[in-house]
């Protein structure tokens, strides 16, 4: 049957001839079975001849297929179409094992419920919203936005209420940017917001950080290859714990000030952070998306984040959400602007804050009392460079204790650790430091 499928055979069914156009058109052949399961695909250099390319270019269409899971195998043993070509999914988020119930799970860096304001009252104000199963598509229901305007980083023009932060970025990056864009994006990030992006099949420029955010002389070289879109954390940093400082903020926003970069904030852990938020949004109002989730301080199942932006972006933003559920939950909305009005809710943020640091320090000192250097910082988790990742998560794992890889929030080489420590307790502290102290030597 591979007899079948010749290079002059492939060509002719594929009229673009750049990068992105043989990855598309030869996708779109094997999704419609054209090129069944278990073809083998014809050599490069053969394939590149009849298409007019050169076997660099090919090359590079082949390694997105491959990304993509499409297509299978490569070098002298040949290359075929996969069989997990219709698994759409983000590979690293799914990469997540599922553990014994002896197992320490340090891959998690989630809220401790019992941190979490309590609901109820939350819910039965939310029955009283108005306009409470209306089909109109409204953006935010004016209780929210007004209670969010509160503590917002800067004065937006236009505010959109969403199904979460990821569903935000998502729903933000898809109306707004275009498919086979430059995207720059602080280095390591949110493992999702790297499955998103790759998902789209963009360009993806990693742009490194340091103990106070992305580093400018990373982004100004990012920004030369003229991204569409600059993603960061403006506030604290999911992966690592470090806070963008004030200062770096501003030398970013230096940078970005000769560019037409469309800006895109995620502040994912929100008040976790002991910092008041910021943003980039009063000095670029016209092309800063910011994004405010409340999963990890109010409740993941609110299912709940803001948006800011310009009323053009947000008019944009909404409109792609018309092929979708229109608008988010007035009952969530709701049920949120109850818990931020609320002052008990923020003394359980205030209390949740507090435990996370105590949690997060504790593992810390206990790392540094063995010699492990610890970078200062808050949030839901550490960020530890090892000698070798492999070792490192194997090591671990002989001893009952979970955590994630580095490869997974990072698109540098380098080897590192995220451990989570937002549900860790004082008592194992002493234990899992020692495991990783032997886990993180060469």
């Amino acid at each position: 049957m591979g007899d079948i499928y010749t290079a002059k055979w492939l060509a002719e069914k594929i009229a673009d001839r750049s990068i992105r156009g043989i990855a598309l058109e030869t996708g779109a052949l094997i999704r419609a079975g054209v090129l069944p399961v278990g073809t083998r695909l014809p050599a490069i250099r053969d394939l590149a001849y009849e298409l007019g390319v050169s076997p660099a270019t090919l090359s590079e269409a082949w390694s997105d297929l491959r990304r993509h899971k499409i297509i299978t195998g490569r070098g002298r043993n040949g290359t075929w179409v996969s069989e997990d070509r219709f698994i759409a999914k983000p590979e690293r988020f799914t990469s997540a094992g599922h553990y014994a119930l002896d197992v320490l799970d340090l891959t998690l860096a989630v809220p401790d419920t019992s941190l979490l304001p309590p609901l109820a009252e939350a819910l039965a104000h939310a029955a009283t919203v108005e306009k409470l199963n209306d089909y109109e598509r409204s953006r935010i229901i004016p209780e929210l936005r007004d209670v969010a305007l509160e503590r917002w980083p800067y004065q937006p023009e236009a505010m959109l209420a969403t199904n979460g932060g990821y569903n935000a970025f998502y729903t933000a990056f898809r109306a707004l940017v275009s498919p086979g864009s430059a995207v720059a994006i602080e280095n390591p990030t949110a493992m999702r917001l790297l499955d998103i992006l790759e998902d789209f099949g963009v360009t993806i420029i990693p742009v490194t950080c340091d103990d106070h955010g992305p580093t400018p002389a990373s982004l100004r070289a990012a920004l030369q290859q003229r991204p569409a879109a600059f993603v960061f954390q403006p506030r604290l940093h999911s992966v690592t714990g470090q806070t963008v400082s004030p200062e770096r903020l501003t030398e970013l926003g230096d940078l970005l000030q000769g560019s037409d970069t469309l800006i895109i904030e995620d502040d994912g852990i929100g008040d976790i952070s002991p910092l008041p938020s910021q943003s980039l949004g009063g000095r670029f109002p016209d092309r800063t998306v910011h994004i405010l989730s409340y999963s990890k301080t109010l409740g993941p199942d609110l299912r709940l984040a803001v948006v800011s932006s310009s009323a053009a972006i947000v008019e944009q933003i909404q409109s792609y959400r018309a092929f979708s559920a229109g608008w988010t939950s007035r009952v969530l909305q709701g049920a949120t602007a109850w818990l931020l009005r609320n002052p008990q809710s923020w003394e359980t943020v205030a209390k949740a804050r507090a435990v996370y640091q105590y949690r997060r320090d504790g593992l810390a000192n206990a790392l540094r009392v063995r010699g492990v250097h610890i970078s200062p910082g808050s949030g839901l988790c550490l960020w530890l460079p090892v000698a070798s990742e492999p070792f490192a998560m194997v090591t671990l794992a002989a001893r009952n204790i979970a955590i994630n890889a580095g490869r997974k929030f990072s698109l540098l080489p380098g080897d590192h650790v995220r451990i989570a420590t937002s549900t860790l307790d004082d008592d194992k502290w002493d234990s899992v430091a020692d495991a990783i102290v032997l886990a993180s030597s060469p």
